[in-house]
């Protein structure tokens, strides 16, 4: 099928009104029933076609580049000794299939929502990787149509299984160590226009389809790597066209970490500053109803500054802090072993604590995913969470690229009149804070 790039917009807008809306309630009762289709088979969907073939049966693969399907296909394929696994170009050919239950997204970000609304609109349960969009709108609109359809949908924010988080969200939830005075979060910065030169077209590669609800910009091999490939590309995830920066990627996991730990999986701040200086550097925030700041600065992954101490936390360390004294640590080798200081804080300061975060069971976020999907639960990550955690990133990339305080309503999902008022921009930063 020949499809120019505005009649292909136009038909993945309406391609799941098409499509058979199939009963959620029908959900296969034993996990290995479980059909399962991928969409986007770059380097961290290898890991999950390994999960879900350890569990249910992968049926179809589904990417706009042929080397990399038909090479998953054959892996699939030669897993189970058959071939019986399909791949496909168009993944609105995999949805319409009425015999594939699951679907798992890992395309770039630019597709994430599209995808997602179609599948809900088949009825079809949903793995989507951090951002779960690309925008503020796509946000609203995947909790919308996720929320009509009833389907289960994990966000990829594999961090909230970490124990080192967990215990750390733990105790900021259950105010072990008093008021959180201030955040701090280490991650890269905003994303930054397209601007990689043209390259020769790799064949096998479907370009118009890649580009999809993005510009069509022309090909550069950084935005989809030529083949298959064993790295996460860059190019797409810091180009504003396709991906938003570091603040989209490692900021996505981080910022969620911290809507756990304040309790925000159905809100979140109300307003986000640029640096005070300007420019895309260290010192972004964002504010949360109150006055409590977030604060993009280097250090730790998340980091909590408390009235009674300080809990910190990156992935394979953890530092926790109380009335002055270094309670528990593991920041090197020599502090012995990251699992026992994350055991004995939780065994000494939260053994009867009120709140209890979701614990990560053997088998990952996918584990937990299909284990909702079977047991008719929500998972670690169900879409508010995940689409509130995307807007915190838009928010704060909005910030850099406008270079102005960007106001918004969490609870109407709006954005601030004020923030389009010249005589509230014209104030000083005093003012902004005090807004």
């Amino acid at each position: 099928m020949s499809l120019n790039k505005r009649n292909f917009i136009k038909l993945s807008a309406t391609a799941g009104a098409s499509l058979p809306l199939f009963s959620i309630g029908a959900s296969k009762t034993a996990m290995e029933d479980l059909r399962v289709g991928c969409i986007g088979m770059g380097r961290m969907m290898y890991w999950h076609v390994n999960g879900f073939m350890q569990r249910c049966r992968l049926v179809a693969v589904c990417d706009v580049d042929k080397n990399r399907r038909e090479a998953e296909r054959d892996r699939v394929n030669a897993h189970y000794g058959n071939r019986e696994c399909v791949a496909y170009n168009d993944y609105r050919e995999l949805l319409a299939r009425d015999d594939i239950d699951v679907v798992c997204i890992a395309t770039p970000d630019h597709w994430h929502a599209t995808i997602v609304i179609d599948a809900a609109r088949a009825g079809k349960h949903i793995y989507c990787e951090k951002p779960l969009t690309h925008d503020i709108d796509e946000a609203i609109r995947v909790m919308k149509e996720v929320k009509k359809a009833g389907v289960v949908l994990q966000t990829g924010s594999q961090q909230r299984g970490m124990k080192e988080f967990r215990v750390a969200a733990e105790l900021v939830r259950n105010n072990v160590v008093g008021k959180v005075l201030e955040i701090k979060s280490d991650f890269w910065g905003p994303g930054r226009p397209f601007d990689l030169p043209e390259e020769e077209m790799e064949s096998g590669l479907d370009w118009n389809r890649w580009c999809g609800p993005g510009p069509l910009n022309h090909y550069n091999s950084k935005l989809s790597p030529r083949g298959v490939h064993d790295f996460f590309p860059m190019g797409w995830r810091n180009a504003v066209e396709y991906g938003g920066g570091g603040i989209c990627d490692m900021g996505a996991h981080h910022l969620d970490i911290i809507q756990l730990a304040l309790d925000m999986d159905k809100s979140g701040p109300v307003k986000a500053l640029p640096p005070a200086g300007g420019g895309n550097g260290y010192g972004a925030k964002l504010v949360y109803e109150g006055g409590l700041e977030v604060t993009r600065e280097k250090g730790f992954m998340v980091d909590f500054i408390c009235e009674n101490g300080r809990i910190q936390a990156s992935r394979g360390k953890f530092r926790f802090e109380l009335d002055g004294k270094v309670i528990h640590k593991f920041l090197e080798p020599s502090d012995g072993s990251l699992a026992r200081e994350v055991v004995l804080t939780e065994r000494e300061f939260l053994a009867d604590a009120e709140v209890k975060l979701p614990v990560q069971k053997k088998g990952g976020h996918t584990q937990n995913f299909l284990d909702a999907i079977v047991n008719g639960t929500q998972p670690m990550v169900p879409v508010e969470a995940g689409a509130r955690s995307a807007i915190c990133c838009h928010l704060m990339n909005l910030s850099y690229y406008h270079q102005q305080p960007i106001l918004w309503d969490p609870e109407k999902l709006k954005f601030s009149d004020k923030s389009c008022d010249p005589a509230w921009l014209a104030g000083s930063r005093r003012d902004y804070l005090k807004a």
